[in-house]
């Protein structure tokens, strides 16, 4: 099967979640969002097949996220997605890719649904 994990080796949820790929036989194409983050296209289309919102897929526990203002309601789709690809730390983690779906993966038992 055809995996892919957006990966901060420093998180422990994305170890559990890339443990728990590697514990069902599959040996997934581990992407370092924070070196090689998604495109912003490729961003957008992972939060929207995970069935989420733009504003639930950025980790608005980081500082920067108040620091650079997103915290404003009013802040708009566009203005998240340019800072999540801008700094990627903003991305919420771990995004998993498989046929069967996408998820982000919080917590890492969300990972089986896709396997």
């Amino acid at each position: 099967m055809d995996i892919t994990i957006f990966h901060n080796a420093r998180c422990g949820t994305s170890r559990t979640t890339l443990e728990a790929i590697r514990a069902s036989g599959a040996e997934p194409r581990v992407v370092d969002y924070l070196a090689q983050p998604p495109a912003r296209d490729d961003l957008k289309d992972m939060i929207a097949r995970a069935g989420l919102t733009v504003r639930e897929a950025v980790r608005s526990k980081e500082a920067l996220f108040t620091e650079l203002g997103l915290d404003d309601p009013a802040t708009t789709d566009d203005a998240l997605l340019d800072a999540m690809v801008a700094h990627p730390i903003l991305i919420n983690r771990p995004f998993v890719v498989t046929p069967k779906g996408v998820r982000l993966c919080r917590p890492s038992e969300l990972v089986r649904e896709i396997l």
